[in-house]
């Protein structure tokens, strides 16, 4: 991976900061994307960037703004001379429960999930061609089992499996396009499940444990950089969870 330039969004913090450390120690070149989340994207870029010199930029955008993500690929060439990686990672997560669906609701959690990865994958496409180059999306088991109360975030994951399909068709041969679903790794930061929840989640898992982010780190890593003949795919990095559902 010495000298690949990936590109990630919502690269700051949790399992994006994770995959940002495991790649940029394998040798790639970042440019991280962030919202609203200056102060950890700053922190992780100087963090990085002690390690090896000028090795990770900043771009910060709205990922519901069209109009800008085109902007995350011009500036990444501009940067670094080329792209040889997308990660989706970026991703509201609520719940919409039915009756309470709000066309924001929407807007937000099918923009950051769905659109905003179409968009920058199509943006993205001519430069990845260029370099032989592999795009991961970050989805969720529960593309294929719909979380109860999460109706909107379910259909975005499950369109984003889609997608990824989808891109491998359109964009082979030049262009890689895989899917990481992850489990049971990180709670929400509103801690809308509590001590119960989360223990009998982890009791219904058969590994019986949480993951952690550099689980999920571990198999972006592979996606990109050694499943050289895997396209189409997504792999599900969730102890075993989505067998048990």
């Amino acid at each position: 991976m010495q000298g690949k330039v990936v590109l990630i969004t919502g690269g700051a913090k949790r399992v994006g900061a994770a995959t940002c450390r495991r790649l940029h120690a394998a040798g790639a070149k970042l440019m991280l994307h962030y919202r609203e989340s200056a102060g950890e994207a700053r922190l992780l870029q100087a963090e990085l960037n002690h390690q090896r010199k000028d090795s990770v930029a900043l771009i910060q955008a709205d990922l519901l703004d069209l109009g800008k993500l085109h902007s995350l690929i011009d500036q990444t060439v501009q940067t670094f001379g080329k792209l040889d990686a997308l990660i989706n990672n970026a991703s509201s997560f609520f719940p919409t429960p039915v009756g309470e669906i709000t066309g924001e609701n929407w807007d937000d959690l099918i923009g950051t999930n769905l659109r905003a990865p179409l968009f920058i994958a199509q943006a993205a496409a001519p430069a990845l061609k260029k370099t032989q180059g592999s795009i991961v999306n970050i989805t969720d088991i529960h593309a294929e089992r719909p979380l109860k109360n999460y109706v909107v975030y379910s259909v975005a994951k499950a369109g984003l499996v889609g997608l990824t399909r989808s891109l491998a068709r359109e964009l082979a041969p030049e262009v890689r396009v895989n899917a990481v679903a992850p489990g049971p790794i990180l709670w929400p930061d509103d801690e809308s499940f509590d001590e119960l929840s989360r223990q009998r989640i982890i009791s219904n898992t058969p590994l019986r444990r949480e993951g952690t982010p550099d689980d999920i780190a571990k198999a972006v890593h592979f996606l990109l950089f050694e499943a050289t003949y895997v396209t189409g795919e997504t792999i599900n990095v969730d102890g075993g969870r989505h067998v048990a559902l």
